[in-house]
């Protein structure tokens, strides 16, 4: 008996999925449990296993569209069997006017784009009969109709050579030349509207409601990191690091290092703001941000107060790989009780983040660079410094809690040996 397959929840946070890929064509048997098609979360493309065994009779939802949770996505049955969308979707479910098929092609649930009908009847004489032969999306087909654009004189830079909305900007209009200027005029750039991807959604939804909810206010320190780069260096000698049997040691994993070190000493720090109560974690689980093409998402890094420097590395490297193919798992972005954004890498000196709810601090950081400095016996003398900003919710902790700790994170920055005593 066919049945729907719906779109599921893979996150605690997601509201909506995109279908990214279907691994299956329609008239294809799966297996229960064998994968079935790949879903863009707000925070990952997670691939999802086919709850039951059948033949994929229909796909509801292309790939590259987007659909709230529970909503149906595919129909799964018997081979050859036929059945009635619409007494599938439930008449609310079913799209207006729409017409229910009771063999194994039914309509699909939703209509055609409207810009694609009256496209063809909108193309001038001289280009609808050529473009109807030629590869071009409707919005493409309508545009040069608007315009008067003859699209067989136009290349195509979509997929396998379709003619898209940007190929129109630098095609020729038909009936006109190009003047004969000395200098010629400055090309016209077409706008680039892009639709909100979920992770985009969902950073724009939780850190405006950790702006909005939580009363920020921010402490900056810098730190003489010259010890500190002189341990790395040791540390990236060791043989096995040569080899590649342990991963290179870096900057941004000795401050993850100390920052872990640091929270277990002022543990007020290492807490988060609910409602009835600030919970103050026993543990410390560092979250560090990874900027990604779609938007940024904070890996976890469980436990790091118990790791040493190189199991830190080891873990950095495969969470930050993991999230720019974008196949972490729920459990590996979740549970952080501390942030730590790093823009050490680029030239950025200083910066202020924003809390990730309900996380009570962030930890922004910048570059490292040689900076004039008064000692403590007043001279003055270039010392490779790098300043570290750290917002911080009001509401969990105070001026003086949050001084203090930064004393220590500078002091184990300074001096790492006193992290290891």
């Amino acid at each position: 008996m066919a049945v729907l397959v719906d779109m599921p929840k893979l996150s605690d946070t997601m509201e909506e999925g995109g279908v990214s890929e279907w691994f299956k064509k329609e008239g294809d048997f799966v297996e229960e449990g064998e994968l079935l098609l790949a879903i863009e979360t707000d925070k990952a493309t997670m691939e999802y296993a086919s709850p039951e065994e059948g033949t994929l009779l229909k796909i509801l939802v292309e790939e590259g569209s987007t659909v709230a949770l529970r909503k149906p996505i595919a129909v799964l049955g018997d081979q050859g069997e036929a059945f009635n969308l619409i007494d599938l979707l439930g008449e609310s479910q079913a799209a207006p006017g729409g017409k229910a098929s009771s063999s194994p092609e039914p309509e699909p649930a939703s209509s055609p784009s409207p810009a694609s009908a009256p496209a063809d009847k909108a193309e001038s004489p001289s280009s609808a009969g050529s473009s109807s032969r030629i590869k071009a999306s409707p919005l493409a087909k309508k545009i040069a109709a608007d315009k008067g654009i003859d699209l067989s004189s136009l290349k195509g830079s979509g997929p396998n050579g379709r003619i898209i909305q940007r190929d129109l900007d630098t095609g020729p209009a038909l009936g006109t030349q190009a003047p004969a200027a000395s200098t010629p005029a400055p090309a016209e750039v077409a706008d680039i509207k892009k639709p909100h991807t979920m992770m985009r959604k969902t950073i724009a939804k939780r850190l405006l409601a950790g702006k909005n909810e939580a009363p920020h206010f921010y402490l900056t320190v810098s730190a003489n990191m010259g010890a500190m780069m002189d341990w790395r260096a040791k540390l990236n000698k060791d043989p096995r690091v040569l080899s590649k049997e342990l991963p290179k040691v870096s900057v941004n994993d000795l401050i993850i290092l100390a920052t872990a070190k640091a929270l277990k000493q002022h543990p007020e720090v290492n807490s988060s703001w609910h409602d009835d109560y600030i919970l103050e974690h026993g543990n410390v689980h560092i979250a560090m941000a990874v900027a990604l093409p779609s938007g940024l998402i904070t890996p976890v890094i469980p436990f790091t107060d118990s790791l040493g420097v190189r199991s830190i590395a080891q873990k950095t490297k495969e969470l930050a790989g993991k999230a720019k193919e974008g196949k972490l798992q729920p459990e590996e972005y979740t549970g952080g009780t501390f942030t730590i954004s790093n823009l050490g890498m680029t030239s950025v000196e200083s910066f202020t983040a924003i809390i990730n709810p309900p996380q009570a601090c962030i930890l922004a950081v910048g570059t490292s660079k040689p900076t004039p400095h008064v000692d403590e016996n007043g001279d003055l003398v270039v010392q490779t410094r790098m300043s570290m900003t750290m917002s911080c919710d009001h509401r969990v902790v105070d001026g003086m809690v949050g001084a203090k700790f930064l004393e220590t994170l500078q002091t184990y920055l300074e001096n790492p040996l006193f992290m290891l005593s």
